[in-house]
């Protein structure tokens, strides 16, 4: 006796086959559709809100600094410039990364880096202002940022 399937029997395989795998991925589609589908009962549904809400508001430093002398202008312009960029970059990561996390991610991982950023920048204007004159206090208040809707 031959080992082969007869033909009948051969074609009767791809057909069941095909009906299979047509049943097995419409049943991975349908459950992959719902398991996306957010109950409010996690988290990640607020930090996806938030994030996708909002955008990220700073203090100005340049108001609040005290006269700056010619020899500091330069430098302080620079670190100036550099605040702007880093919200900007800020922006950029918050709608790049909207779902992401959980309910704290956006003051994890965006404002608290953020914060340190703008804390030692705001540090180098201090600085070079305190080269020539006074170095100002109180600047380092103006280092946190809020998320705004």
């Amino acid at each position: 006796m031959s080992r082969a399937l007869p033909k009948y029997d051969k074609r009767r395989v791809a057909v069941i086959g095909g009906a299979a795998a047509v049943v097995l991925s419409g049943a991975v589609i349908a459950g992959s559709a719902l398991a996306g589908t957010p109950d409010g009962s996690d988290g990640a549904a607020n930090a996806r809100t938030l994030a996708a809400a909002g955008t990220i508001t700073c203090p100005d430093v340049a108001s609040r600094l005290p006269a700056v002398p010619a020899s500091a202008k330069a430098e302080v312009d620079r670190n100036l410039t550099l605040l702007q960029t880093q919200i900007n970059e800020a922006n950029t990561r918050l709608a790049r990364t909207v779902g992401q996390g959980g309910p704290n991610f956006v003051n994890n991982a965006i404002l608290g880096p953020l914060k340190d950023k703008r804390a030692s920048t705001i540090d180098r204007i201090a600085i070079a202002i305190g080269r020539t004159t006074t170095k100002p206090t109180g600047l380092d208040t103006l280092a946190a940022c809020t998320l705004t809707k």
